[in-house]
């Protein structure tokens, strides 16, 4: 297990059995008089002391005469431990980490492999500014429009934008080996100082007196070369979600393996067992093979990923750590774990950490050196954690007892829950302003900046620091990397790792891509068959150009869906290219790599059933010719796709100018606009040269027609025995007398092609692929970098609170301070407007288990208990001990798998009305970004209050709930995202309110309530809930951290052990005591009374990756009398309450409190406003329909009346049907987002029917969908068709292109209703899409369809819709032949040519233009526009029932997504199970013949195929 070399990599993930151990690098740990000793020695002197101290010379061990010494006194430590030991191997239950990383070092020393060098911190005059203004105003529609109006928002008028200033004159120091905690409340800017420490500076201004130095490297330098060294935990997650854990952490320790290795393992090696190490440390081997997961993909639980994020950064071995609320969804016993770890890593190896923490224990806080508080953007202490707390004490604060320091030091922040000592009142500091001045008057503020200028002397500019630091990443580095970069492995070993990641990806999520295939086989088939027996003669010549033209489309459109994957995982290269994990770029490359080989496969299973279901040249050199150029134009057409999502900043800009870039590669291909019309447009005929598409199109036409000669088809005129050259084939290029036609005449006189061309169109074609690739490339590396302002509320227009007016004035951002309430006595009973309650829910032998792979999984296991009104009940347990999944069970909120055991409420089984009584507040905080708060508060107030309360008191009742969570200052704020709009600590009280709005007559489940909260927030949401018990209300939370005055709150616990089995249910008591005498009666230690009793606890079961528990407390409980007293107390209950209630009213028996008529009024009303208020989103959609007709309309300007010009009539109705796709794949995202908010959180608490969402979810788009066809309309029909035609005309024509822009919304909800994601909407609708367009007509005569098909051109409904418009618009004109497309021959000796051809003409119709001539006959097929559209079946007269049927389709869409919807998201119904019915059927047939039976082998039985 010895293979290991970098121990930061390593002790970083490691942590402390006991504290003796770990306190040689601290001058904490020390007796008082050696200490002052040690104070007062030079800080050189101090760092190498406890370098010796921990036995870790920087040379090796022969070298210091202090070796045989340290030997000795280390005996206890690693005596008797060999290199096979199982302490030492991280797979083991023994492994001791801390073991290992002293043994780690030993073998470093021993082997010359040198450590890697630590860096310390210092800061001063530390100001930072956040981008933006301090106050934000919510756009909407009409802000568009009204912005002239408003220029003093857009122009400065040499007035100074007032920018919101986050942190002012912060000093600090941070020496190596020390621990800093950071402390205050959220908002107070203990993010941007952590972020302004490791350089995450995007959207930050650093002010110009600043300054940061890294052991003396400024620092821009240090974030230039050495960012490795300097990392920042982010507090939100970011994973790939379908990778495994494993996976995840092996590509962290791979990306920054070092160089010089232990005995020369591999890198593989190396990173597979620092993986393991960091796993076991973290207790995350378990979970090795279980996907990370994230919102919506199934992985591992929150608490786990939180690990995960901790493990990935830990891995990178950083000498400076910056962590932002990295404990959060921990278990304490696991958060103090982190924490110790850290303490282990900066003592062996010198690192230096910043730790951000909202609830920090006793325990977490006394690990720590050196503490900083913050107050609103100041600084009011930086120094020892020892001397914090009497500081404020000194400053006049009171201290409560069994109040934690940390509590203690965040609570004097909080003008609310402060209290002075008694006469100090008017003497201490109130403003954060006081508190600084007080601060920088301070003998602490004096021994600061003494520390920082010793620190500066000792570590001077441009001194040997830097020179060290460079030595040690250059050891470390591989051997061919730059020696200025910051990144530890080569580019080339960066895109072999991205490639093997990629790879990953695909194979963990396997239904992606063979969604991607099956689609490609079926499409080729589809349109394949098409074009199925096209006659090798003249009239096949417009069908092959056509089945050309969609082999290129096909090949070069896939790639479209490209976009929003690389948009899914753009956050999450972001952080990792700020670990120096890797390049943006290479990531870029590996996708690209990685994705060839899938891509080739999608084009063989397309190209080989295409080319030769379509009848295309049977010989192998075109065969391959035509595969080189459309798998080329495939990797081309991919390149600029993802050009297009690394250069934009967001989804919807990316998708619009998809939408208009595909427009225009479409329509100048050179098939639906030929090159020689081209030509005819000068403002857009240059966009073919830049078409990579318009080459390819070239390359298979001439592949396909040179040097062949063709059969014609038919003659003019069509007499019998027709000789010399008295005739000519109807097709162009053909020669007067001759029955066959040149292929390559052909071309030349339809499309100006040659195949001359072929060769040069491959060179071009790889350019542009080569071109595009290099493009992506650099604008993934350049584009890489996520924005971080300052944190702000927005507000709508008016509705600003008065506290923040004098900012609309432009005044100064700083004295932006909420009016201060010093601890009024003003709520006294806010909490009296609660309904009383009187039931009560119980729950028996619960048992949960889940489907997996080769079996079942229990998740919970018999668990027992009772919530009564006015008692509030704890639920706690170790990280994934199945907290949230009995809330999930007790609420009705599981989806699959199998409960049993019951569920009761007064005794009696839940009634339809259960989810709604019951609030349910989850731990993620999902809202609509666009709603105000009070909205949100109201919208449930109104929905989930019964119909019997009037509308003013469900608005009464709203106000009081915002009283009662302290939100009046917020209560107008728009939710926003985080950073713009609420912050974590809002959000959360917000979630809360929206459930206590619901007023629930039963009982309230919580879910992490204070998970991310600073303790002041978590103790009035935990006192909050007490009052709420105190009036009756039942509630259940669980809770991860608790405090010991927190967990005082609390009447009862139900205490999980891993499995969901229980170890404890029954009253906490008086300070614990009925818990601890539990605990104690049964063999646990005695807890002290300093301890607090929730981690004791936790200790106690053996908790965290360390923890061992003594016993199975679980079976200790199933075996004690405590246990059979729940029982039978649950017996007594049940018969109480039975006698007790008889009556209650059946009106409450319903499942939803509103009728559906009220239900669909709030939603829409909802949906409206929330369209209103996202601006970018309508803007794009009317944009997008203004720029493509007006593209359109543009490109088809003023056809003439030629049959070419006709033709470009026909396409120019097709082409306005293309933006179809791109409207769609816009529609969807905003779909799939209201509808997880709707199915996560409304639906389960039964806020409105399903039936309510989904048809507000269509009406909502229709008003828009109209005002964009409308101005679709005027830009494609005027350029068109001119402003001649009959008002009727005009207006019909208008009538159809609303009507399809009705259509596509509606049919966007249909595809996407049951589907689980966007993506796979949008690869559905497009095949949909090409579908209804291949079948329209125009792509191919119904008259030249397979019989078989002629049923998808009835059911296409854009047959209908090009019919109605063409026939409209055309219906009447005269066509005039252009000179290429007039039949020329000669007539027999001594006719003319009217003579000649006057039977013909008056059969055929069609024109004659010279009669009196004797040769040269110029003969027009056709007269009329009629004649022409009649070929492609469309009849003016059936305009009015083509619009009729238009309409038909949208009714059917409409039904569609209710049925979709219910079917699959409502009912879950299997969509395999037509599959398995028939393949039973099958199978018994087998057995009626064999007479043989068989059975599914045991453990094979579970499926989930619940995912579409």
């Amino acid at each position: 297990m010895a293979q290991q070399d970098e121990v930061s990599e390593i002790s970083e993930a490691s942590s402390a059995p006991d504290t003796h151990r770990i306190s040689h690098g601290s001058s904490e740990a020390l007796p008082q008089d050696d200490r002052a000793v040690f104070e007062h020695m030079r800080p050189e002197d101090r760092v190498q002391l406890s370098r010796i101290a921990s036995n870790f010379p920087r040379h090796q061990a022969g070298d210091s005469g202090l070796s045989g010494m340290t030997t000795v006194e280390r005996k206890d430590t690693l005596e008797d431990v060999e290199l096979g030991d199982p302490v030492l191997d991280p797979t083991s239950d023994q492994f001791d980490h801390y073991k290992w990383a002293r043994m780690m070092l030993k073998l470093m020393d021993r082997e010359g492999v040198p450590l890697r060098k630590s860096t310390g911190v210092v800061f001063e005059n530390l100001n930072i500014s956040g981008s933006g203004s301090a106050l934000q105003y919510q756009n909407n529609v009409g802000s568009v429009p009204l912005a002239p109006f408003r220029p003093q928002e857009y122009l400065s008028f040499g007035k100074s934008v007032p920018q919101k200033q986050i942190l002012r004159n912060f000093d600090g120091v941070l020496k190596m080996g020390e621990l800093l905690i950071v402390l205050g409340r959220p908002g107070s800017g203990c993010s941007t100082l952590l972020k302004s420490l490791t350089g995450q500076l995007h959207g930050l201004k650093v002010g110009k007196e600043s300054d940061v130095q890294f052991n003396g490297i400024p620092m821009e330098r240090m974030y230039k070369e050495f960012k490795g060294e300097v990392l920042y935990n982010q507090e939100v997650d970011k994973h790939f979600p379908h990778l495994t854990v494993g996976q995840t952490l092996e590509f962290a320790a791979a990306a920054r393996s070092p160089a010089n290795r232990l005995y020369g393992h591999s890198r593989t090696h190396y990173a597979q067992k620092i993986t393991q190490v960091a796993m076991a440390v973290l207790g995350l081997s378990h979970t090795y093979n279980t996907k990370v997961g994230d919102d919506y993909i199934r992985g591992v639980s929150g608490g786990e990923r939180k690990r995960v994020s901790i493990a990935e950064m830990a891995l990178s071995g950083a000498p400076v750590g910056a962590w932002d609320n990295s404990t959060r969804g921990l278990d304490s016993a696991s958060a103090l774990e982190f924490v110790k770890s850290l303490r282990v890593s900066a003592n062996l190896t010198g690192s230096c950490h910043a730790v951000a923490i909202y609830q920090a224990s006793q325990a977490i806080y006394d690990v720590f050196n050196k503490v900083i508080v913050l107050y609103e953007g100041r600084q009011i202490f930086f120094g020892r954690c020892s001397e914090a707390r009497d500081y404020f004490i000194e400053m006049g604060w009171d201290c409560p007892p069994r109040q934690t320091t940390g509590d203690f030091l965040t609570s004097v922040t909080n003008p609310s829950e402060r209290k002075a000592r008694d006469g100090m009142e008017d003497k201490i500091p109130r403003t954060p302003d006081d508190f600084e001045k007080y601060w920088k008057n301070s003998h602490h503020y004096a021994t600061l900046r003494n520390e920082i200028s010793q620190y500066h002397e000792m570590f001077p500019h441009g001194g040997t620091a830097e020179k060290d630091l460079y030595e040690t990443k250059r050891q470390r580095q591989a051997k061919h990397a730059r020696p200025k970069s910051p990144y530890v492995i080569t580019i080339p070993m960066q895109v072999r790792l991205c490639v093997k990641r990629a790879y990953q990806r695909i194979w963990n999520d396997k239904p992606a891509t063979l969604t991607t295939v099956i689609g490609r086989i079926v499409m080729s088939l589809i349109i394949g068959s098409i074009y199925f027996g096209t006659p090798n003669a003249s009239a096949g010549f417009q069908s092959k150009g056509a089945a050309l033209f969609f082999a290129v489309l096909m090949n070069a459109l896939i790639s479209i869906t490209e976009i929003n994957s690389l948009y899914d995982q753009r956050p999450i290269i972001e952080k990792q290219a700020s670990y120096a994990f890797v390049h943006p770029f290479t990531e870029a490359l590996g996708g690209i790599v990685a994705d060839i080989p899938v891509k080739f496969v999608s084009a063989v299973v397309f190209n080989i059933i295409f080319y030769f279901l379509a009848g295309l040249r049977y010989e192998p050199s075109q065969f391959f010719i035509f595969f080189l150029f459309t798998f080329l134009s495939t990797l081309a057409m991919s390149g600029i796709f993802r050009t297009l999502a690394a250069s934009t900043k967001t989804l919807a800009q990316a998708m619009s100018m998809a939408g208009v870039i595909v427009l225009a590669i479409v329509i100048y291909t050179g098939f639906v606009i030929t090159a020689p019309e081209m030509t005819k447009i000068p403002w857009f005929s240059w966009i073919r040269w830049i078409n990579p598409v318009f080459y390819t199109f070239e390359a298979l036409i001439s592949n396909e027609f040179h040097g062949r000669r063709f059969e014609c088809s038919s003659f003019i005129p069509a007499y019998p025995n027709l000789s010399g050259d008295s005739f000519v084939c109807s097709v162009r290029g053909a020669v007067a007398g001759e029955r066959t036609v040149s292929g390559d005449s052909y071309i030349e006189t339809q499309y100006s092609y040659s195949y001359g061309h072929e060769w040069r169109n491959l060179g071009i074609l790889i350019g542009f692929w080569l071109f595009f690739t290099a493009l992506y490339l650099l604008a993934s590396e350049l584009n890489s970098s996520t924005s971080s302002t300052a944190e702000y509320l927005v507000f709508r227009r008016g509705h600003v609170p008065a506290h923040l007016r004098h900012l609309e004035k432009g005044g100064d951002s700083s004295a932006q301070v909420a009016p201060v309430v010093e601890d009024s006595g003003k709520k006294k009973d806010d909490t009296s407007v609660i309904p009383s309650q009187h039931d009560v829910f119980t729950w028996r032998n619960v048992c949960y288990d889940i489907p997996v792979k080769g079996g079942e999984r229990r998740l919970l296991d018999n668990v027992s208990g009772w919530v009564k009104p006015g008692t509030l009940t704890a639920l706690m347990g170790v990280s994934g001990a199945g907290k949230t999944t009995l809330l999930d069970v007790l609420a009705k909120r599981v989806s699959i798998g199998v409960v049993t055991g019951d569920m009761l409420v007064n005794g009696k089984p839940l009634d339809t009305s259960f989810q709604r009584k019951t609030g349910y507040v989850q731990q993620q905080d999902l809202h609509l970004p666009t709603t105000t708060v009070r909205e949100a508060l109201r919208f449930s107030a109104m929905l989930r209050q019964p119909k019997t309360v009037s509308k003013s008191e469900k608005y009464k009742y709203v106000e009081d709930v915002i009283d009662m969570l302290g939100m009046q200052e917020f209560a107008d704020a728009v939710v926003g995202a985080p950073g713009e709009g609420l912050n974590v600590e809002q959000r959360k009280l917000l979630t809360i309110g929206v459930e206590l709005a619901a007023k629930p007559a039963l009982l309230i489940f919580l879910d992490e309530p204070t998970s991310g909260l600073d303790s002041q927030s978590s103790w009035a949401i935990c006192s909050f809930l007490r009052k709420l018990a105190k009036h009756g209300q039942a509630v259940l939370s669980t809770i991860h951290q608790p405090s010991a005055l927190l967990f005082q709150e609390f009447d009862r616990l139900l205490f999980l052990a891993k499995g969901g089995r229980t170890v404890y249910f029954g009253d906490i008591g008086e300070q614990s005591r009925t818990l601890l005498d539990y605990f104690e009666g049964n063999g646990a230690r005695v807890c002290g009374s300093s301890e607090n009793p929730a981690e004791y606890m936790l200790e106690i079961i053996g908790a965290g990756a360390s923890g061992k528990a003594t016993k199975d407390w679980a079976v200790v409980w199933n075996e004690s009398q405590q246990a059979k007293d729940v029982q039978s107390e649950l017996n007594q209950i049940h018969e109480d309450r039975i006698s007790a209630t008889g009556n209650e009213k059946v009106t409450e028996q319903n499942e939803y409190a509103m009728p559906f008529a009220s239900q669909l009024f709030y939603v829409t009303h909802r949906s409206f406003q929330a369209f209103w208020r996202e601006p970018s989103y309508v803007w794009a959609k009317i944009l997008l329909a203004t720029l493509s007709s007006l593209f359109i309309g543009f490109t088809f300007f003023k056809p003439d009346s030629s049959l070419q010009g006709f033709q470009d009539v026909i396409f120019s109705a097709f082409m306005l049907c293309s933006i179809f796709s791109t409207m769609v794949q816009s529609i969807m995202p905003k779909f799939v987002v209201q509808r997880s908010l709707y199915e996560v959180r409304e639906r389960p608490s039964k806020a409105y029917s399903w039936a309510a969402f989904l048809i507000a979810n269509v009406i909502v788009e229709i008003p828009y969908q109209v005002f964009a066809a409308i101005i679709a309309w005027a830009c494609y029909y005027y350029p068109i068709y001119g402003a001649e035609q009959a008002s009727h005309r005009q207006g019909l024509m208008l009538l159809f292109v609303v009507q399809f822009y009705i259509f596509t919304s509606t049919f966007a909800t249909f595809i996407i209703a049951a589907l689980p994601d966007a993506e796979t909407g949008g690869t559905i609708a497009t095949l949909m899409f090409i579908m209804t367009l291949t079948f329209n007509g125009v792509m191919q005569p119904p008259s030249a369809l397979p019989g078989f098909w002629i049923f998808m051109y009835r059911a296409s409904p854009l047959t209908y819709l090009i019919a109605g418009v063409t026939g409209t618009g055309l219906h009447g004109r005269a066509i005039h032949c252009a000179t290429a497309e007039l039949s020329v021959f000669n007539p027999p000796g001594g006719l003319t040519c009217g003579d000649y051809l006057q039977p013909y003409v008056s059969a055929a119709g069609g024109q004659l233009y010279n009669p009196a001539a004797t040769n040269n006959c110029q003969y027009c097929q056709l007269s009329n526009a009629d004649q022409y559209l009649a070929a492609s079946n469309i009849y003016y007269s059936e305009r009015w029932r083509n619009y009729g049927i238009g309409w038909v389709y949208i009714g059917f869409n409409i039904c569609g997504t209710v049925l979709m919807y219910y079917m699959f998201r409502v009912k879950h119904y299997n969509p395999t199970s037509l599959v398995r019915g028939i393949g039973q059927g099958a199978s018994f047939l087998c057995r009626v013949f064999k007479r043989r039976s068989g059975e599914t082998p045991k453990g094979k039985e579970a499926s989930n195929g619940r995912l579409v």
